[in-house]
């Protein structure tokens, strides 16, 4: 059974990708930040961990799809890579916050806190999203970012999506919804997945990162 976020499984352009809904890290690069890369090293950098995406998901040492699903999977649904949704926000710290008990889809409880506010524009709004640490993981090198948006239920899953970021050394990170991923529950019942609270809703659309799993039809 699956008790976390993720577990490390590939390197991708310097970026560290690891397996959903595991208590581990997933992606990181040497400088704790994502870049603002130029347009055409953007979209190859996006494309290529997408592919990344898909050979961990037929793998089936790494993949989280049962055998049934595996045998006929063609694909993960992404959105097309999209610069606008690589973001620099602004960290406010919450040292003081308390450890609390985040429900997930099981009847296991993650126990998170609450490391900081990030407030960023996108889509010519401002946003506030909480930013969350396990306190069960001593080593932790990543911040856990999960989120709902105006996609869910249509074009992504209804229960949101997740993103890990590395913690930052100053008072700005980069967040890119490129890389928006599915809890691993959304493939397997199995995993035991942190369900996104209620604060963390964006009242925008999200048009990047992964897609709703459709069991029965395959990505075109």
């Amino acid at each position: 059974m699956g008790t976390g976020r993720l577990i490390s499984i590939i390197i991708l352009l310097s970026l560290t990708i690891f397996q959903a809904c595991k208590d581990d890290k997933r992606y990181h690069d040497e400088s704790g930040q994502y870049p603002l890369a130029s347009p055409a090293s953007f979209e190859a950098e996006i494309l290529a961990y997408q592919q990344e995406m898909n050979t961990l998901f037929v793998n089936p040492e790494t993949s989280p799809l049962p055998d049934r699903h595996r045998a006929d999977f063609k694909g993960l649904d992404f959105f097309k890579p999209d610069s606008s949704y690589r973001v620099k926000a602004t960290l406010q710290r919450t040292p003081e916050a308390s450890p609390f008990g985040m429900p997930t889809t099981t009847k296991r409880v993650a126990m998170e806190r609450v490391y900081g506010i990030i407030s960023f524009r996108l889509a010519g709004k401002e946003h506030r999203l909480e930013l969350y640490e396990s306190t069960e993981d001593e080593h932790r090198e990543f911040l856990f970012l999960p989120f709902l948006d105006k996609t869910n239920g249509e074009e992504t899953y209804a229960g949101g999506r997740y993103l890990e970021v590395p913690i930052p050394w100053g008072d700005t990170l980069i967040i890119d919804f490129n890389r928006a991923y599915n809890p691993y529950c959304v493939y397997n019942p199995k995993y035991s997945c942190p369900i996104v609270p209620g604060v963390n809703t964006l009242d925008v659309a999200i048009k990047a990162g992964i897609k709703d799993f459709k069991k029965e039809s395959p990505t075109d």
